[in-house]
């Protein structure tokens, strides 16, 4: 199971509706990178952990219906809050929806969660890591963020942001550098 958090398909045609200066490419940027992660990983069952679009219906749906009907896999939504798209949009595509899914000592929800027994995946936070150097560089970093009982995923949309958290020393922080993840 692949799986992909906060990927927020059509914020672009939905910024570009309400005046924003948004380059028309940065539209398919999320398609080339899917395409590119389901060919290399060659997953039977894809997650998406909430937020997989970020409003009500517009131009980019009839994208993603023909990326779902050439993506060999199963798809399923964990629905994030962002998900405001009718189930039944969804249902059409084979698409299951779910609050949360359980699956043995794993919870895969949108919003982070500790639940006792479980280890919990979530997104929602973009979590990023701030890092700095000694002539007062400063750099963020999308990061997968670790604690005892979960993992919040990065976003995987191109066009999201990020929110920097701030590591206890007990937590895990995996730093995405281009096509890197590195331990910080």
């Amino acid at each position: 199971m692949l799986l992909i958090s906060d990927v927020h398909l059509g914020k672009v045609s939905h910024f570009r509706k309400f005046g924003a200066a948004v380059p028309r490419k940065a539209l398919h940027k999320n398609y080339v990178l899917l395409d590119k992660i389901v060919s290399y990983f060659e997953p039977f069952q894809i997650c998406f952990l909430g937020d997989l679009f970020h409003s009500s219906l517009n131009k980019e749906w009839e994208l993603f219906e023909n990326w779902v009907a050439k993506t060999p896999a199963e798809i399923i939504l964990v629905a994030g809050n962002h998900d405001i798209i009718a189930p039944e949009k969804y249902n059409q595509l084979s698409i299951e929806i779910f609050q949360e899914l359980l699956m043995e000592d794993f919870l895969l929800t949108h919003h982070p969660e500790e639940r006792e027994g479980f280890f919990t995946f979530c997104g929602h936070i973009h979590p990023a890591i701030k890092l700095h150097g000694f002539g007062r560089q400063r750099l963020r970093l999308p990061c997968f963020f670790k604690t005892k009982n979960q993992m919040i995923l990065p976003a995987f949309g191109e066009f999201t942001g990020t929110y920097a958290l701030h590591p206890s020393p007990d937590d895990e922080v995996y730093a995405i550098v281009e096509d890197t993840v590195l331990r910080v």
